[in-house]
């Protein structure tokens, strides 16, 4: 992999967490019970989604399909982190980088599009209750998870795409603990103004589409609930979205923070613990809001555990 007298990039090292080296053991043993837990707490989501039928409907689908994402989202990046915090060479190939990148950015992108279905289905529920089946049918959800996917891979692989077309012949550090955008655009030989002006478009047609939608979606469903006439029933149906709007302000918050400023002067240490959070707390978070909020999913859970429980003694 030569060009003229230079050697092309083969693989990158991590050093996001250089500055911690006395401290990484530790790091793991704080890192791993929580990725563990993020693990398990999605995947009760899931089951107990699946199995209760009480949960077949619009909202608890398309919750069962964003713990599904959060879970694949952390097991692209944290078992490589947990690897590393524990191994003296912190290193992944190019093609391995390229994949991850590509891998992590769809699931982002899909995540974004994804709520904002999920306000759509707040929306009409809220706005519409009475055409709610029909407008919100099995077909209708399947394609607008379809369509969030197929916009969250075409992002991905163009802005994956667009990165990993640039030279990479000088150095292959990476201040950072996976193949995030901005650190690998930092390594790269040289890159124009423009290629990084159109991955910022990207990044933030990802996020301001989506997040307009969702603002959409909340003003009708403000003006339709102050227009209850029963103080218990606002309440409800603004409770119904509140956990929705949490995670929508986790996710854009930290998001925005991140890809919203690829400038060579943000601070490499200072992302890294944005991404912390972003890729271990937030989808342990995420189905933590939803069932500790919401009476529906918690009976229901209790229902599963209850079955569970029963069936050795049958």
């Amino acid at each position: 992999m030569e060009r003229g007298n230079e050697t092309l990039v083969r693989e990158f090292i991590f050093l996001g967490f250089s500055s911690l080296a006395g401290l990484q053991q530790l790091l793991f043993i704080a890192f791993l019970p929580l990725y563990l837990f993020t693990l398990g707490t999605n995947a009760i989501t899931i089951a107990t989604i699946v199995l209760d039928r009480a949960l077949h409907i619009p909202m608890y689908f398309f919750l069962a399909v964003l713990s599904c994402s959060e879970t694949c989202y952390t097991f692209v990046i944290v078992p490589k982190m947990l690897v590393d915090l524990l191994a003296q060479k912190k290193t992944i190939s190019f093609l391995g980088c390229a994949i991850q990148m590509l891998t992590f950015l769809f699931l982002g992108c899909s995540h974004s599009f994804l709520l904002a279905a999920m306000g759509y289905d707040r929306y009409v529920a809220i706005c519409n209750p009475l055409r709610y089946t029909e407008l919100m049918g099995h077909r209708v959800c399947v394609g607008l998870v379809a369509a969030a996917c197929a916009c969250g891979f075409t992002i991905a692989q163009i802005i994956t795409s667009m990165v990993f077309h640039l030279p990479f012949h000088s150095s292959n550090q990476l201040h950072h603990f996976f193949c995030d955008i901005s650190p690998v655009l930092k390594v790269a030989s040289h890159h124009t103004h423009l290629s990084q002006i159109v991955i910022v478009m990207l990044c933030a047609l990802v996020l301001i589409v989506p997040l307009l939608l969702i603002l959409v979606s909340y003003i009708h469903i403000i003006s339709a609930i102050v227009q209850f006439p029963s103080t218990l029933g606002r309440y409800k149906a603004f409770s119904t979205c509140a956990s929705h709007l949490i995670v929508v302000t986790i996710h854009y918050g930290c998001a925005s923070f991140i890809y919203l400023r690829l400038k060579s002067t943000s601070s490499s240490s200072q992302d890294a613990l944005i991404s912390v959070s972003y890729t271990i707390l937030t989808p342990l978070f995420n189905p933590l809001i939803y069932s500790l909020r919401n009476k529906e999913f918690r009976s229901a859970l209790r229902r599963a555990v209850g079955r569970t429980i029963s069936l050795p003694q049958r």
